[in-house]
C-alpha cells in the first residue's frame, strides 16, 4: 500500500500537468517582477517630468515678472498723444484707455498680455454699458441700426483672466464702430494670434485703436466717429532683445493673409500722430519702429 502511494505521488509530481503548473507559477513571478520594474521606471520618469515642468513654470514666472518689472521701470505702456488731440485717460482692471470725448471713441487702448493671462478660463460675458464717469462716453444705442458692430479695442478674449477686467472690456469707452466682417473675421484672427504670441514669448505689450479722418462719418445721436482703419502695435522680448511689429486693417472685410497688413510702427505713428514706446532709448526705439518682420514673430 505504501509503495503504491509513493508511486502515485511520484507519478503526479513528475506528470506534465504538474510541471506545467509549476512552470506557470514561476512565469507569473517573472512577469510580476518585469511589471514592477516597468512601474518603477514610470514612477521615476513621472518624478523627472514633474521637476522639469516645475522648473519651466518657475522660469516662465520669473521671465514674466522680469518683463513686468521692466515695463513698469520703462513705462512701456505709456503713449504720447499729439498736441491738441483731446483725451481722457481711464484706467480699468487690465487695460488703459485714452478716450477722445469729441470723437466718442478711444484714441488708443494699451495693456500687457502675459502668458498666464492668455490662458484665462473665464467665459466671455457682459453687456455694453456706458461709463458715466467719462465725459463724451456714448450709449450702446448710438450703434443701433448703424450697420457697425460695437468693436472691442481691448478684446474680451484677452480679459478672461479676471472678472472685473472682463466686465470692463464691455465699457463703451473701449468700443469703436467696426465693420462686422472685419470684427468677426480678420481682426478676430489677429487677436487670437496675439494670444498665441503672449503664450510663446511670455508677455506682449499691445497698443490698439482707430485711425480716423479729419472729417469722419458719424453714427448715432451723439455723432460717434467711424474709423477708416484700425491699428495694433506690439512689443515683446525674444531671447535677449526686444521685437516689435504693427498692423493696420481697413475698416472693411479684409480677406488677405495676416502678413499683408503688417506695417512699421513709424507708419502707425505717421497716421495717428501717437508716439509709442517713447520710454525706450532713442536708438533702440528708432530701430524697432522702423522695421517689422512677421516671420520673425512666427518662428521662435
Amino acid at each position: 500500500m505504501t509503495t503504491n502511494l509513493t508511486n502515485f505521488a511520484w507519478s503526479f509530481f513528475t506528470s506534465p500537468l504538474f510541471m506545467a503548473k509549476k512552470r506557470k507559477k514561476t512565469w507569473d513571478w517573472a512577469e510580476l517582477k518585469r511589471w514592477a520594474i516597468i512601474v518603477a521606471w514610470l514612477f521615476v520618469i513621472a518624478i523627472v517630468l514633474f521637476f522639469v515642468a516645475r522648473a519651466a513654470l518657475q522660469s516662465e514666472q520669473q521671465e514674466a515678472q522680469q518683463l513686468q518689472q521692466e515695463a513698469e521701470t520703462l513705462d512701456l505702456e505709456q503713449v504720447r498723444l499729439p498736441e491738441g488731440m483731446k483725451s481722457t485717460t481711464v484706467t480699468y482692471p487690465g487695460f488703459t484707455v485714452y478716450f477722445n470725448p469729441s470723437r466718442h471713441i478711444p484714441n488708443c487702448v494699451v495693456y500687457e498680455l502675459t502668458a498666464k493671462e492668455s490662458r484665462g478660463r473665464i467665459e466671455r460675458h457682459g453687456s455694453f454699458e456706458p461709463d458715466e464717469n467719462v465725459k463724451g462716453c456714448p450709449q450702446p444705442a448710438d450703434y443701433s441700426s448703424s450697420g457697425y458692430d460695437r468693436g472691442h479695442m481691448a478684446p474680451a478674449g484677452d480679459m478672461k483672466w479676471d472678472e472685473e477686467a472682463m466686465m470692463a472690456s464691455f465699457r463703451m469707452t473701449n468700443v469703436c464702430p467696426q465693420n462686422h466682417a472685419l470684427n468677426s473675421g480678420a481682426w478676430n484672427d489677429l487677436e487670437i494670434k496675439i494670444r498665441e504670441w503672449a503664450e510663446r514669448y511670455g508677455s506682449v505689450i499691445v497698443a490698439t485703436g482707430p485711425i480716423v479722418d479729419d472729417n469722419p462719418r458719424t453714427i448715432g445721436r451723439r455723432h460717434v466717429a467711424v474709423p477708416t482703419a484700425f491699428y495694433k502695435v506690439l512689443l515683446t522680448r525674444k531671447g535677449g532683445s526686444r521685437m516689435a511689429i504693427a498692423f493696420i486693417y481697413p475698416n472693411k472685410n479684409c480677406r488677405d493673409d495676416m502678413y499683408s497688413y503688417v506695417v512699421t510702427i513709424d507708419e502707425v505713428e505717421r497716421r495717428t500722430g501717437i508716439d509709442f514706446f517713447g520710454a525706450l532709448p532713442d536708438d533702440e526705439e528708432n530701430a524697432l519702429e522702423g522695421y517689422s518682420n512677421f516671420h520673425a514673430w512666427e518662428h521662435y
